[in-house]
This record gives C-alpha cells, structure tokens and sequence, in this order.
C-alpha cells in the first residue's frame, strides 16, 4: 500500500510464487521435494549464484538488485532451475545453511506430522476429540519460564476449559511500576523497549507497542542499519540519502526513537547494557548466537536486569537444529507448509504474499511480549521468549495436520474454492483486472444469490440445497455467476451482493486502497510529516478505545535522530563524550557505503 504511495500503480500480479520486487522469492522443484528461495540481498543473490556454478550471473552488475532481476526473469530461470533438480531439497537446504542463503525445503502436511523436533518444541501438540486422538498446532508464544500448555482436550459442546490458574493473574497484586499508568495515558505508557529488530517483524512488534504507549528507543548501526532502509551500498544510494526514504521503513518504526551504537565495539556494547538495565523489554529478530556473542544473552541480560523481558525472534527457535537459517516472511511461508494446501491440484506449492510470515511473525511476538509484561508487573520476573517465527505460520496449516493426523488422507487442495462452502471464489468484473471475492456460507445466502443472478431455477432446486448438491454442478454455478459479475463494476456487483446480504467483497489493489471509501470513513491514514519524504499517509493501529485511532505521535526516525537525546538526556553522557563517539564511528548519523564498510573492517551482526 505504501509502495504504492511512494511509487504509484507498480505492483500488479506477475505469476504464481513472483512477487514485486524481489526475484527471485518463490518455490521450485528439486531432485526431490520443493524448495523456497529468497535473494533479498545482492550478497545473497550473489551466494546462491555461485552454488549453482553461475558465478557470472551472480556477478552482472545489471542484475543487483531484485527489480533488477524481475527484467528478465525467463532468461534467468533458464539457466538455474534446471540446476536445482541435480540434487534434493533437503542437500540444497545444507547448502544453503553453510552460504547463509534463505533457502528451505516446502514440507508436505505429512512431513510436519513426523517431525520430530516440531513435536519436542510443542509446536504439534496431541489433541482428544472425545474419543478419537489426534495432532494439531501448539502455542507459538513460547515463554520458557511461564510455557503454553501442550495439547489437550477439546470440550464437549456446552463444556469448557478448566481456568484455575488464571486467577492469580487477574487478582495478584500489582507491583510498583504498575503506578505508572496513568487513567487517560495510553496503555503501556511508562514502559521502555529496546528494539534491536529489523525488517518487518521484530519492527511490527515493537511498532504496536509504541503505538500503544511504550517508549521504544530503536538502535542501529551506521556500519550495518535496518536493512529495510535498503540492501544498495553502492555510493549513489548512500550519499543520496535513499536510505532516509524507503516507505517501508518509515512505516514499521514510526513512534520510536532512534540512536545508532556500533556492539561490535566495547564502547557501544557498554551503551546497549546501561539501556537494557533501566528497560522492560528487549527484542531481536537476529540470527540465534549474533547477541550472546556480543554479551547480550539472556543470563548476562537478566543478572543486570531480573525483570527484563527478552524476546529472540529467529525462524525456528533457539534450539533448533536449523537454529542458524536466514529467512524472510517468504521464507517462514514456504518452511510452513502452507504453500502444499494452497493452490490449484497438480500446481506447484503456491505462496499467498511475499512475506506473509513477517507480519504474523510481529503480532505474535506482541502478544507473547505483552503476556510476558503482565507476568513480570505482576511478580517482578521477567523471563526469555523463544519466538520461532516459522511456529507461528503453523495455525493456517493445522485444519490439515488434525485431519491428516486422524485419516492419514492427503490434503485435497481447493484453489480459490473451500471445503464447505459453494459456491466460494474469485470472479471477475468489468474492466482489465477487477474481481470480487463471493461466498454462499448456508442455503438462504445460496438462495438469496441465485435469485440475484437470474437463476431463480436455482434457487428453487431441491437437489442444490446442500453444498454436495452444489458441488456436483461448482463449473456450472461459477459461469453462471461471472456472467453476472462480468456486466459489473466490482464496486456495483458488490453492493448488489451486500444488498441482497450475500457475503461479498471487492479485490482490492495495493493502490485503490489509499482511496477506500471504508478505510476513509474509519480514519485509518493519518497524514505524517517527516524530513526526506515529507507528508505522508500511515496506518493506524487497529486497535481502539473509542471512536478515534490512536494519535501516530512521531514519523519514523532518522539514522541516528535520538542519538544526544537519550545518551545525553537519558544516560547522562556529556555533549564531548557524545561528539568523540561520534568521531570514533560508535554513533552516527550517516550510512556506510560498501567501501567505507570495508574499509573500517567490522564484522556484519548476521
């Protein structure tokens, strides 16, 4: 939606499993089984070219970037997809693992039935439905010193979960920062985060909290800052300042404060650790080992702090054997399962977004650290999260993992139609590329559609009357309703619908919804000036109290924007000391290029 502010019209559909901007970001057919690659970056695309032997295709320099590569996509399949079939899926994943390339096998349902490290982490779980036993998806908010239960029962209907223990967190005593709140202050006012995130998730996650209140103080590096700023090091992007202006980013950190330390280095390392000391919550979504290297790992983190709440984000989980897999949304999507089940029979595994998993990563990570707050408000423990993002994708694909547990029958895959309900798809309207979305949920909505379509023979049938029924015909009843929608504007075709209370809504494009007449009359874009892109729209929280959004009270920051403000103004450095950090490099406010980044010699936080 925000590329499309920044851009206008570029994002259209281009092909299953190709996504604007990056190329490639999909799935492909090995030796044996399927493998989801990402080449966010121009190091990794360079990586992945050189273990398939194509070094001079890694090397073009027309081909650096993604957008780059979406020009010439034919050509560049042509010569690695058929090297991706000389070994599996599983081999290329090792490989993979070793070049630090976010590449990973796309697992059937059945194969994340016998998983066994999925079972160990309590990310499949045994479920009883009366007397028949079977599995399905645990908890993925996975706190380690207060864990989710494992599995369990399904009630009877009219039955209920025993809740014995909730009681004590409702009625405990509230500790003494709880007297910070305010009655009119926003929710989580008075809390601090440190934000060590990058990209989409970790920042999602901290981005709710400060829209909720929390003082949230974003650190970075001039050496190696949110990637999301960009992955061009090259001198132009730099010394333009591009960096300051990529709508991705200034939609992910808005409400924080910014300041930059380098903690590869002693002197920024000691800065990370006085801000920790006075901190609620830490998060990171950096490879497993990249902070307890450094000397930020939890036992270091709760001896200095004992309340501090301290989330790890990584794609499988701290204890995973592919503990040290780089991913992307994209990667946590494929590594699911979920592409298996999406899609039309006999296609490839499909993926639904180009990074799915980062969005549904974030909010996980908010609730688990929000539950983790109450615990620690409540007892003045805080305790270390291990959020495997690559978990939390897991509940869309837990219908089949329960059904294939009981049957031990494939999963049939639908396309655009459901299980249950018919007709449901997606039909096309006037004009070049609109569609709407139509789903008959029981018989009166079936009927109510019929009759709208000018099949009042339909509604009148018998036979149609269930969804079997209609299943028989399901080719016939979707031309009949695409006759209909075709002499429609999607808009028009999904008033009549909605008039006639059949569930309907139009497809909506990334651009049209900058104009919404729903999300206007909600206030959801709040108008936000910031240097470098001056005024521009952001979303609001979804959450709200009354009638209004939560006010956005500050635009994303500038690299290094906090940096006086907080060590000055919070840790007491004087304004000499600040200025020689800055002269040492430890603080900035500039990006590195690639060669000023070679030139200083410091290792890349992975």
């Amino acid at each position: 939606m925000f590329e499309a502010f920044a851009r206008g019209n570029v994002m259209h559909r281009i092909g299953i499993n190709r996504f604007w901007p990056t190329f490639p970001a999909g799935i492909y057919e090995t030796k044996k089984g399927w493998l989801g690659v990402t080449t966010g970056t121009p190091a990794q695309w360079r990586a992945f070219c050189h273990m398939l032997d194509l070094s001079k295709l890694g090397n073009d320099p027309a081909l650096f970037l993604g957008v780059d590569r979406l020009e010439h996509v034919e050509l560049i399949e042509r010569q690695f997809v058929p090297k991706l079939k000389r070994r599996t899926a599983q081999e290329w994943f090792a490989e993979g693992l070793k070049r630090k390339i976010p590449i990973v096998p796309v697992p059937e349902i059945s194969d994340l039935r016998r998983d066994t490290e999925k079972k160990e982490r309590g990310a499949i779980v045994p479920v009883v439905f009366g007397e028949e036993e079977g599995l399905t998806v645990g908890s993925m908010q996975r706190l380690t010193f207060t864990p989710p239960r494992r599995g369990g029962r399904v009630p009877a209907l009219g039955g209920q979960q025993p809740v014995a223990n909730i009681r004590r967190y409702v009625t405990g005593t509230a500790s003494a920062s709880s007297g910070r709140i305010g009655v009119a202050a926003p929710p989580l006012q008075g809390i601090r985060v440190i934000d060590f995130s990058m990209g989409w998730a970790g920042p999602l996650c901290t981005r709710t909290l400060a829209d909720l209140g929390a003082d949230v103080i974003k650190i970075e590096a001039i050496q190696y800052p949110d990637w999301w700023r960009g992955v061009d090091r090259r001198p132009a992007y730099v010394e333009g300042q591009m960096y300051e202006m990529k709508p991705e980013f200034c939609v992910m950190n808005r409400n924080k404060r910014g300041i930059t330390l380098d903690l590869t280095r002693p002197q920024g390392l000691a800065l990370a650790k006085r801000l920790l000391a006075g901190a609620d919550i830490a998060v990171n979504n950096y490879s497993v080992d990249v902070l307890p290297k450094l000397g930020l790992g939890y036992d270091a983190l709760k001896t200095l702090n004992p309340r501090l709440v301290v989330m790890s984000m990584s794609a499988f989980g701290t204890n995973s054997v592919y503990r040290n897999c780089r991913a992307y949304g994209s990667t946590l999507e494929q590594g699911s399962g979920l592409p298996t089940v999406i899609g039309n029979p006999g296609e490839p595994p499909v993926m639904s977004h180009i990074a799915f998993g980062d969005a549904v990563g974030g909010l996980n990570g908010c609730a688990a650290v929000l539950v983790a707050l109450t615990h620690a408000r409540i007892t003045g423990q805080g305790q270390f999260i291990d959020l495997a993002q690559i978990e939390c994708m897991m509940p869309f694909v837990a219908p089949w993992i329960t059904v294939h547990s009981i049957n031990d029958m494939p999963p049939r895959r639908y396309g655009n139609r459901h299980p249950q309900f018919v007709p449901h798809g997606c039909f096309r309207c006037a004009g070049e590329d609109n569609w709407i979305v139509i789903a008959a949920t029981d018989v009166d909505m079936w009927q109510r559609l019929a009759t709208l379509i000018g099949r009042p023979d339909w509604a009148a049938d018998p036979s149609l009357k269930s969804a079997e029924g209609r299943r028989i015909i399901e080719n016939v009843i979707e031309r009949g309703i695409e006759a209909w929608t075709l002499t429609r504007d999607a808009d028009q075709a999904m008033f009549e619908l909605q008039d006639a209370r059949v569930a309907a809504g139009v497809a909506r494009l990334p651009i049209d919804l900058l104009e919404d007449r729903h999300l206007s009359s909600r206030g959801f874009l709040q108008a936000v000036e910031r240097d470098f892109i001056g005024l521009h729209p952001q979303p609001s929280m979804p959450i709200r109290e009354g009638k209004e959004p939560y006010a956005i009270r500050a635009a994303a920051p500038t690299l290094g924007q906090h940096n006086a403000e907080i060590l000055s103004g919070l840790l007491g450095l004087s304004d000499d000391e600040v200025v020689q950090l800055q002269r040492e490099g430890i603080i900035g406010t500039a990006m590195l290029s690639e060669e000023e980044l070679a030139r200083t010699r410091q290792p890349s936080l992975g």
